[in-house]
């Protein structure tokens, strides 16, 4: 009630300017009352010409006075010291007063020795009389009463460490008599060290986080204005080759414009010329057919002797009726640009899009360690035909090869290897791939752009033997590993499968002998300008090579 009481005299008393109680409350004519700074910052702000108007009635006045409202002032001081004393008063998240009857305040402090807790008036004995000084003053807390033992129903000074629980002295020689117990004390002294050092350790990880963080802002930063510039180099790029395109086809237009207009001219100075011939013969007809109706006979033959020169045709075609192509061999060599280019755009864009999505923006991530986590980014491999030599059979779905002396029947293919016994998977490699391969006596897995040529037997065919490709020579002996025709001799060599891992981002690429565990067998560092193939090498009769289908749990050939 009380507190509806303090609320109904505000809203009866506060100011309706600034909607608080008044602060040196002044009334105006009319009755009205207002803080005084309030009530003068509101009629400076009219323009009337010395007449003013009240926020609330708008009765105007002439040069108002304004008066102390003396009683308004007094109960505004009655409301601020009831909302004061009731803001002392404990809600309910505070920690109430034990001591206090009816209403109680909030306490202010709670006594470890008494399980009391008391408010600024009851705890004044504390402070006063001697025998209280040496209890143990704290925070309010709602919990002291868990301070005491719930079977001698004494404060729990002591600390069983054998229990790690809080007991009291009759505990400590009771059922706690053989356990480790000290004094709550030393072992609060103790779990305060602990928690400095875990402190001082949390606050340098804050630090050394914040720095990241730092860190990570700035290569937000980095991000975003590499972003912005390769957008912005990339659109005048395209827009280059677009203006150079349109050029080379404003080029052809005229080029065929102009044949166009050349060749017309040509066919029409042949057609005039025919159609004067045309005229000439029709006239040398008209003579014949005028000498044919001559019915004077010696007549007939003068004038015969005189048009015999004109016997025989003064033109002999030179036309000759044949089917033309007029342009078309013009299109056809634009289709085949057209057909280049996008080829040539499309193996440009796989690269493009594989290293647009494959930068390596935020910190380096661990490299698997156990044959579980390189599983976590198990690929499937399957071999393509189209590049497999003649002298290689593909089997178990294209991810099993083998040599055999009869040549395959494959169609004829530009990116088949025609020399060098070698095959190349149809999966391009970009981000983190690993994937298993169960060898026979002599093969290379090797991996490479596919840029390598096919024709002939030269080095820049052979896997390992240039700078586009990497290759493990597995025998059955130990291993080599090559790239750009440098030979490594490897050992550590433990079984017939080899597990090859692949970060294209960071440059990693490794070669793991399988068995109980992995071994490492050579690791390479280095940039990756494009997507990978893997690819594999048989030597001689009985060899073969096969991707491994993979699960966690066991070794599985699938």
């Amino acid at each position: 009630m009380a507190q509806k009481g303090v609320q109904l005299g505000q809203k009866r008393c506060f100011c309706s300017i600034c909607l608080n109680l008044p602060r040196e409350p002044v009334t105006i004519s009319c009755g009205h009352s207002y803080c005084t700074n309030c009530i003068k910052s509101f009629w400076d702000k009219e323009d009337q010409k010395g007449i003013h108007s009240c926020p609330q009635c708008r009765e105007t006045f002439l040069s108002p006075v304004l008066e102390k409202s003396t009683t308004l002032a007094v109960l505004t001081d009655q409301l601020k010291t009831a909302a004061l004393a009731d803001h002392c008063y404990a809600g309910a998240e505070d920690v109430a007063c034990d001591v206090c009857t009816g209403r109680k305040l909030k306490a202010v402090k709670s006594c470890l020795f008494c399980l009391t807790s008391y408010c600024e008036n009851h705890l004044q004995p504390h402070y006063d009389s001697a025998p209280f000084r040496k209890h143990k003053l704290v925070e309010p807390s709602k919990n002291a009463q868990n301070n005491i033992c719930s079977r001698h129903n004494e404060v729990t000074k002591m600390f069983c460490h054998t229990d790690q629980k809080s007991i009291c002295s009759r505990c400590s020689v009771d059922e706690h008599k053989s356990h480790k117990v000290v004094s709550a004390a030393a072992e609060r002294t103790e779990r305060q060290r602990e928690l400095e050092v875990r402190r001082e350790t949390i606050q340098q990880e804050i630090q050394d986080r914040e720095k990241d963080v730092e860190l990570l802002q700035q290569e937000v930063e980095a991000i975003n204005q590499s972003a912005d510039k390769t957008v912005e180099d990339g659109e005048e790029i395209f827009t280059q080759l677009i203006r150079l395109i349109q050029k080379r086809s404003s080029d052809v237009k005229q080029q065929i414009r102009a044949q166009q207009e050349t060749e017309v001219r040509r066919v029409k100075e042949v057609q005039e010329k025919l159609e004067q011939e045309i005229t000439e013969l029709k006239r040398e007809d008209a003579e014949l057919k005028q000498l044919s109706y001559t019915e004077d006979h010696n007549q007939f033959l003068h004038n015969c002797s005189s048009v015999s020169a004109l016997g025989e045709s003064p033109h002999s075609s030179s036309i000759n009726i044949r089917p033309l192509r007029y342009f078309e061999d013009v299109t056809a060599a634009v289709l085949e640009l057209r057909d280049k280019l996008q080829n040539m755009l499309r193996d440009s864009w796989t690269n493009i899009s594989s290293t647009a999505t494959d930068l390596n923006i935020l910190l380096s991530q661990q490299e698997p360690k156990s044959r579980a986590d390189f599983l976590k980014y198990a690929c499937e491999i399957t071999l393509d035909p189209n590049t497999a030599h003649t002298k290689l059979l593909l089997s178990e779905g294209n991810r099993k090869v083998s040599f055999t002396k009869q040549p395959q029947l494959y169609s004829s293919h530009p990116d088949r290897f025609t020399e060098w016994n070698q095959v190349l998977s149809k999966e391009s490699l970009t981000g983190r791939c690993y994937w298993e391969v169960e060898c026979s006596r002599r093969v290379y897995i090797a991996v490479t752009y596919r840029s390598i040529s096919r024709a002939g037997g030269g080095n820049d065919c052979g896997f390992g033997r240039n700078n586009k490709s990497w290759a493990l020579y597995y025998f059955k002996y130990g291993c080599d590993f090559l790239h750009n025709n440098v030979s490594t001799s490897i050992s550590g060599l433990k079984s017939s499968r080899v597990g090859v891992y692949l970060d294209h981002s960071a440059g990693i690429l490794s070669f793991y002998s399988i068995c109980d565990a992995m071994t490492l067998l050579h690791r390479v560092q280095t940039t990756f300008t494009r997507p990978l193939y893997t690819g594999l090498r048989i030597y001689g009769a009985e060899n073969t090579a096969k991707f491994c289908k993979l699960v966690e749990t066991e070794f599985t050939e699938g």
